[in-house]
């Protein structure tokens, strides 16, 4: 079952990037494991590969008391990368990461997320020349900004959960302000 970031996640790909299909918990068959979100704009040919990590300290793997948010995130894309470029010839592919908070450092901290971050964006920038759409903190909160655009506008009940919950905190807000 998708936690609440990954439901965002996928509605944010059905809602703003037009995605016709999205699936949840994607276990492949070649290699052990599963892709958080896949979402799939059929009309444009572009799949997204999304992971998603909703930890409201940030990120703080650890593995063996020692930081391991670099090693994680490695291992998941490149297992993700292989999946896409074997099941998705010819479309556009882009890989995201979501995590909605992110610390700033302090001086020599162990645990450096802002650096973690971007030793992962070089690294499949270097290997396989890809650019991966890292989302936290004020984007991510813009990205919420926009789903609550989205059901503000919408009149009729939207069976996700989280676009209900914003559709009803949006009309709500018109009825408060009324008051």
């Amino acid at each position: 079952m998708e936690d609440p970031g990954e439901q965002l996640v996928g509605q944010y790909l059905k809602e703003i990037k037009n995605c016709d299909f999205v699936e949840f918990n994607l276990q492949t068959k070649k290699v052990q494991g599963e892709i958080d979100v896949v979402g799939i704009n059929s009309s444009e040919k572009i799949v997204y590969i999304c992971e998603v990590a909703t930890h409201l300290g940030g990120l703080q793997y650890v593995k063996d008391n020692q930081p391991d948010n670099v090693r994680r995130f490695v291992n998941k894309f490149e297992k993700d990368i292989d999946y896409a470029n074997n099941n998705f010839r010819g479309f556009k592919k882009v890989f995201m990461l979501w995590t909605p908070i992110i610390r700033k450092p302090k001086k020599e901290t162990k645990h450096n997320q802002l650096r973690d971050l971007k030793e992962i964006e070089e690294h499949f920038k270097e290997k396989y020349d890809i650019q991966l759409e890292i989302i936290y903190n004020e984007e991510y909160y813009e990205c919420i900004n926009q789903l609550r655009k989205v059901a503000k506008r919408t009149t009729h009940a939207m069976a996700s959960p989280i676009m209900r919950f914003l559709q009803i905190e949006e009309k709500l807000k018109k009825v408060v302000n009324k008051n």
